[in-house]
């Protein structure tokens, strides 16, 4: 029967027992047997529905309202009933030698977890979202929030490669889904890299997720890298440059090569006092370091010029990242 016609029904009753004609409204008016007349005797409802029960008494007094189970659905004193948890409970609407019930079914409530993926990668972020039957609101948790993070709006954040159960929890029923965040795939612009020491380089990491890779060198005495990729050579040898993102790493070796230099002469003869040029050619394009074995006989500047000092012979030295030749240079008188 509708509701409405059962409060109808009971609104009805209630006056007919207030109003009858030439009667004083106490029991007797039905005869000696008491009665309780409810407007339901069955009624399912959801956790937080409200509904309101209505009884009319044969002594016309307003019953007392109990619950069996005020945990699962409670009553106030007027009937109005309050469902609270699952389960079933009496209602029990009483006056004195009559009682009726209502059997109250609160049922669960079901949550259901919407989504248009179920993975990302670390950074990116994945909208969830959950409905209830009840419309009841949802809290929000990740099993592994190290992996996959979550805030009270459903809005999940990868933090880096696995799996976390993402559960949405409504009145004690939950609903699940597993997010994975994938590994991300990195390119590097360069995989192998030929310097001379003083050279520099910019690598770049084309990532899928975005994120900024985090550079190093395993080597800084040959080659140093800067937090935006920029690799320097140090000295001549082998270092490696990694980009790592989410604990996926890609690599770059680079060799810092030895220079070639070459004289235009490597055999001279001044004479004491006089000045004489050495020129280097460095494939590296470096100035080189100049030296002489024997500054007393001939000293040489930073140019590459010598001067004879005293008669004897010198050998001058042009270096550049460890590789190092000379030059004769006899002085006469």
């Amino acid at each position: 029967m509708p509701r409405t016609i059962k409060i109808l029904l009971s609104i009805l009753l209630c006056i007919a027992l207030i109003f009858l004609p030439g009667k004083q409204f106490h029991a007797d008016t039905f005869g000696s047997i008491p009665f309780v007349i409810l407007s339901d005797y069955s009624e399912i409802l959801n956790i937080g529905d409200e509904f309101q029960l209505y009884a009319v008494t044969s002594n016309g007094n307003f019953p007392t309202f109990k619950s069996s189970n005020s945990k699962v659905a409670s009553v106030n004193t007027y009937g109005s009933i309050t469902a609270k948890s699952t389960g079933t409970a009496l209602i029990t609407a009483k006056i004195n030698k009559a009682e009726a019930s209502c059997k109250i079914t609160v049922q669960k409530t079901s949550v259901d977890i919407r989504s248009s993926k179920t993975s990302i990668e670390a950074g990116e972020t994945l909208s969830l979202s959950a409905k209830t039957s009840n419309g009841s609101p949802v809290v929000w948790k990740s099993t592994l929030k190290s992996i996959a993070a979550i805030d009270e709006n459903g809005l999940v954040t990868g933090i880096k490669p696995g799996k976390a159960v993402i559960t949405a929890t409504a009145d004690k029923s939950t609903a699940s889904i597993t997010i994975t965040v994938k590994s991300p795939v990195i390119t590097l612009n360069r995989t192998t890299l030929s310097l001379y020491r003083g050279q520099t380089f910019s690598l770049s990491a084309a990532v899928s997720s975005k994120l900024m890779p985090s550079w190093k060198t395993n080597k800084k005495s040959v080659a140093t890298v800067e937090e935006n990729g920029l690799v320097t050579a140090r000295k001549h040898g082998t270092a490696v440059i990694s980009a790592t993102v989410s604990g996926v790493t890609k690599t770059c070796t680079v060799t810092v090569k030895q220079p070639e230099i070459t004289f235009d002469s490597y055999d001279i003869t001044i004479k004491k006092g006089e000045k004489k040029k050495i020129t280097a050619t460095v494939s590296s394009g470096n100035v080189p370091i100049w030296s002489s074995s024997n500054l007393n006989i001939a000293s040489v500047d930073s140019s590459g010029t010598v001067i004879g000092v005293e008669k004897g012979k010198a050998y001058i030295y042009a270096a550049e990242d460890g590789i190092k030749i000379r030059c004769t240079v006899k002085v006469t008188q």
